[in-house]
């Protein structure tokens, strides 16, 4: 029998461990690689090719969402499956928009990760109760009068999220070259594309913004660099 292959994204190692050890007691999954952050798991991705990814949201470098988008543009048949303590609407929606296919907050029973994996694996949405209705509350909600999509805010591309999560956690442009491969001249070009794009003036905006929309935690110190 060929078992589910499942790569772990979770910044805790406890947690990341307790995870390996819960899953790794199932006869028909086979956890196939560990990611401590978004990034970490984009680079594995085309290597692995798991057939479920188990995401939490909240990490550093890249958060989960972005990491979801990049991981199914590289991926399409891979199945994401968002495990975090978040529940609040702005993480709800940001995650199925990017493609995840299911959604469960950590307080839910071990089980139950085990048959969402399942579930996901046959191309099959799960998502928690309370997510549920709160999915049901947003389709509502993001339908104008006439049925007509309501307009967001402004969309920023992945570079320019990749770049914004960088800045937020107060990484200067150099650090921010350095993490993403690309030059100086090409952040600071970035910065001033976000700048323009989101009406922000300087980097603490930036980072109030990141956090407002669910980029960051708050729990990030804002910083002026």
């Amino acid at each position: 029998m060929r078992r589910i292959s499942v790569l772990l994204v979770e910044d805790h190692n406890v947690v990341r461990e307790g995870l390996h050890a819960l899953l790794a007691a199932e006869q028909d999954i086979a956890v196939v690689g560990e990611a401590r952050n978004g990034r970490e798991a984009v680079q594995l991705i085309e290597k692995l090719l798991p057939d479920v990814v188990v995401m939490d949201i909240g990490m550093p470098l890249l958060n989960g969402v972005e990491a979801t988008r990049q991981i199914l543009k590289l991926a399409p048949a891979t199945k994401v499956l968002i495990l975090s303590a978040h529940s609040e609407d702005e993480y709800v929606e940001q995650v199925t928009e990017a493609g995840a296919i299911g959604y469960l907050l950590k307080q839910a029973a071990a089980s139950i990760l085990v048959k969402a994996i399942r579930e996901a694996h046959r191309g099959r949405a799960f998502f928690s109760p309370s997510i549920t209705r709160r999915l049901s509350d947003l389709h509502e909600k993001s339908m104008g009068r006439g049925g007509t999509p309501k307009k967001g805010a402004a969309r920023l591309t992945s570079r320019e999220v990749e770049v914004l999560q960088l800045i937020a956690e107060g990484m200067a442009n150099k650090e921010t070259a350095a993490q993403l491969g690309i030059s100086i001249k090409t952040v600071e070009k970035h910065r001033q594309h976000l700048m323009s794009k989101l009406g922000i003036h300087e980097a603490a905006g930036l980072t109030r913004y990141a956090i407002s929309a669910g980029i960051i935690e708050s729990s990030v110190p804002i910083t002026n660099k």
